[in-house]
């Protein structure tokens, strides 16, 4: 099993950063690629950036590319989300997600095995 843990989220102003991290612990072996999803109420979950955690490829959808910047410790035991020029739209509960064996599909959530429990973001115009 792995568990992983969310923080750093808050509320800004647009324009503004924030980074999110993500703690990872237990049996780290089992996690091939990690990524961070965002979900608005009553929307679906969305597929914002991942990493492959042996290689370093960074995968990101189109609406984020140039803001938001997906990382990982030396160490690979906290995953960060660097999220810059905050919009209003980016107001949602980040998600970070853990999957063994491929880094395919990397922005699906329904190819996620383990999930964190959220920290919010909002931002304000």
């Amino acid at each position: 099993q792995v568990q992983l843990v969310e923080s750093g989220g808050g509320s800004v102003q647009a324009g503004g950063s924030l980074r999110l991290s993500c703690t990872v612990s237990g049996n780290t072996y089992v996690r091939y690629c990690m990524g961070w999803f965002r979900q608005v109420l009553g929307k679906e979950r969305e597929g914002v950036a991942a990493i492959n955690i042996g290689s370093g490829t960074t995968y990101y959808a189109d609406s984020v590319k140039g803001r938001f910047t997906i990382s990982q410790d030396n160490a690979k035991t906290t995953l960060y989300l660097q999220i810059n020029s905050l919009k209003p739209e980016d107001t949602a509960m980040y998600y970070c997600a853990a999957k063994s064996y491929s880094c395919a599909s990397p922005t699906r959530a329904q190819t996620y095995s383990y999930w964190g429990q959220g920290t919010q973001v909002t931002v304000s115009s």
